[in-house]
């Protein structure tokens, strides 16, 4: 370990909700759930304020309302989300460029190597400026961590939720970690918790005190080797700039479990096409498709197939995608549907015609897939469908709207035909509430508006209340 504070965790503080909470004026303040909001959703992140009802990250987000039922409850908007993020980890590589990005809203940053920081002052100010030029530039914001490794910097940064900076000074991590619960540490989780509790073994100092023996008898080798040099803040790990994507997935949970075969196989078929499309943002392509399937009874299959050469071709993965599909048993209904592709590449295979098993016309463009899935993803005759775009169209709670007369706004909820907007800006006062019809063709989706001047999002005009 180094002799400075000068590795630097970053956290953003409940960062969705407080995104959410930073557009809409109206909820400013309050309690605001952020996840899947049907039977089987879970919650992606809490607002602080939703936090004092005990609604927290991970949770079934019928437990959350259960808890909070006067909570807004929101659909992610995770394109909106990743724009912030983009803005954040561009501010970090700008003192650094040894930055590892673990999620959207969370890094870690070395600041010794072109010397950014060296000793506990400059680290301080370093920190210090970095929330500040967060706060400037995207209206949020993110606690801090400073130590002399990855561990600790993490571990600092949770002390100083929200909206703070902790430093622990090299040489004082032993005396800081003692009394703090073994769950603070990385990897112990209830399970590996209650395992140590029924042991006697409650606080890190306890950790120390079993030995290493006894922790590698009671967790394993590996588990107990490791935890044991945490217990004694031990870790060399580096800030790693890049990580290796192994694969590219997505994958639906559905309220209610699909007993249509040929819905599954239009499900499949759909997130074949949305996976292709992360392939394509990501500028790889793969070899290898593969299909989970997690059936009514929680037994979960996983077939794959890999082919001649890599592809980002949507055709190409939805027909092996298919293929594959054909091998499973969905008799009993299935409750989730995935679709990825590894074994990846930064190149493609030409012939693709040679990698598809189908006629010619099969390996195409994904157009009329693409609109398909736009459409609902459930019509055979495109001309009913074309009849009922207007009716199918889809109205997610939280997401951004416009309508002609009163400009931009947000949706509070729908059903039974109707949908409620609220009308506001991020730099305006709460704005007014007003229901229309589904079908209203005034009314359309939106890009959501930068959270401050110049900040991500699609300038367009204020509301019209």
């Amino acid at each position: 370990m180094r002799n400075a504070p000068t590795i630097l965790h970053l956290d953003m503080d409940a960062f969705y909700a407080s995104a959410e909470q930073a557009s809409k004026p109206s909820l400013r303040g309050k309690a605001v759930v952020v996840g899947g909001l049907g039977p089987r959703g879970v919650v992606a992140t809490a607002s602080y304020e939703a936090r004092v009802f005990g609604v927290r990250s991970a949770m079934p987000m019928a437990q959350a309302r259960r808890l909070a039922p006067n909570a807004a409850y929101l659909v992610p908007r995770f394109g909106f989300y990743r724009a912030i993020s983009e803005q954040v980890m561009g501010l970090l590589h700008s003192l650094s460029p040894l930055v590892e990005p673990l999620s959207l809203d969370e890094a870690f940053v070395d600041l010794e190597t072109e010397g950014a920081a060296w000793d506990r002052a400059s680290a301080r100010l370093v920190g210090e400026k970095l929330r500040a030029d967060i706060r400037a530039v995207t209206g949020l914001t993110g606690s801090v961590g400073l130590a002399a490794s990855k561990m600790l910097a993490k571990i600092a940064s949770e002390e100083a939720k929200p909206d703070g900076l902790v430093l622990i000074e090299p040489g004082t991590e032993r005396a800081m970690l003692g009394p703090m619960s073994v769950r603070t540490l990385p990897g112990v989780g209830p399970a590996t918790g209650d395992h140590l509790r029924r042991a006697g073994i409650t606080t890190v100092d306890d950790l120390a005190e079993a030995g290493e023996d006894e922790l590698v008898r009671m967790l394993g080798k590996a588990h107990g080797h490791g935890l044991y040099a945490m217990a004694l803040a031990r870790d060399d790990r580096p800030v790693v700039a890049e990580r290796e994507t192994k694969s590219v997935s997505v994958e639906d949970t559905y309220d209610v479990d699909i007993h249509d075969r040929v819905r599954v196989g239009l499900e499949v078929q759909r997130l074949a096409d949305r996976c292709v499309r992360r392939l394509r943002e990501a500028g790889l392509s793969g070899r290898t498709i593969v299909l989970k399937v997690r059936r009514y009874d929680f037994s979960t299959l996983t077939r794959s197939e890999t082919l001649r050469g890599p592809t980002d071709d949507p055709g190409v993965v939805r027909e092996a995608a298919g293929r594959l599909l054909e091998s499973v048993d969905t008799t009993g209904g299935v409750r989730l549907l995935g679709v990825g592709v590894s074994g990846l590449a930064d190149f493609t295979q030409e012939d693709l015609f040679a990698q598809a098993a189908g006629a010619a016309g099969v390996v195409g463009d994904g157009v009329d897939h693409l609109v398909e899935e736009e459409r609902g993803g459930e019509g055979v005759d495109h001309s009913v469908e074309e009849q009922q775009v207007v009716a199918e169209r889809r109205w997610p709670s939280g997401h951004d709207v416009r309508h002609a007369e009163f400009g931009h706004g947000w949706v509070q909820g729908s059903g039974l035909g109707r949908v409620t907007v609220r009308f506001e800006t991020p730099r305006s006062e709460p704005g007014r509430v007003r229901t229309f019809r589904v079908d209203d063709l005034e009314l359309e989706p939106a890009e959501p508006l930068p959270l401050v001047a110049g900040g991500p999002g699609v300038s367009v005009d204020g509301v019209r209340t």
